[in-house]
């Protein structure tokens, strides 16, 4: 059985954590372009998010339309799908893509309230390659000062001359990597049939709603 159940939870609360409601996030020395990409991002999506004056339905629209410049969600997707995705048609990839974008964006809007009022702090960042970079965050709860931070890591990545991030973990738990280990066993449950993996994400993105 595939772990979408955690995989859905991991990736919606760090979604809706880092990039939604109430975030804040700050570092006392310099920071490095990549940890202010992050920082910066977290403030538009404040911006976004705390607006009165946009209704909640433009709100979300604002909120997909910043997640999409701001992740390379095709990238991502299509990652997720490992040694299958040599094997699917073209038409099965371009349905894949919209699923996988669209179930994407269903758990990030449906974790949208229940992380207010937390904090982000930006620990470093380590060089994985020439354009290839790590971000280190905590978290902190500002109505619980004593509980324990965890960790939430960003991989950050230049792609055609600017910054987006391609990933990111949870306590040491990739989340591109998870979801690749659950789909790509789905898919070999399901002789490699994207058609039923693209069924499965319409079907968890209508849940979210």
């Amino acid at each position: 059985m595939m772990r979408l159940k955690f995989f859905a939870t991991s990736f919606s609360f760090v979604a809706a954590l880092v990039l939604s409601l109430g975030l804040s996030m700050g570092r006392a020395e310099a920071a490095s372009p990549a940890e202010q990409f992050i920082a910066d991002n977290v403030q538009k999506a404040m911006g976004i998010l705390n607006n009165t004056a946009s209704s909640k339905e433009q709100k979300k629209t604002e909120f997909q339309n910043f997640l999409l410049g701001l992740t390379d969600i095709q990238s991502i997707g299509r990652y997720t799908l490992g040694q299958y995705r040599r094997s699917a048609s073209p038409e099965d990839l371009t349905a894949f893509d919209a699923a996988f974008k669209d179930y994407a964006m269903s758990v990030y809007q449906s974790y949208f309230a229940k992380y207010s009022g937390q904090s982000l702090k930006v620990t470093g960042s380590n060089q994985l390659g020439a354009n290839d970079i790590m971000v280190k965050t905590v978290t902190v709860d500002p109505k619980k000062p004593s509980a324990k931070p965890f960790e939430v890591n960003f991989r950050v990545q230049t792609v055609n001359g600017r910054m987006l991030v391609v990933d990111f973990s949870v306590e040491g738990v990739w989340i591109r990597e998870l979801e690749r280990n659950d789909f790509t066993s789905y898919l070999g449950q399901k002789n490699g049939d994207v058609k039923a993996l693209v069924a499965m994400l319409k079907q968890k993105a209508a849940q979210q709603h």
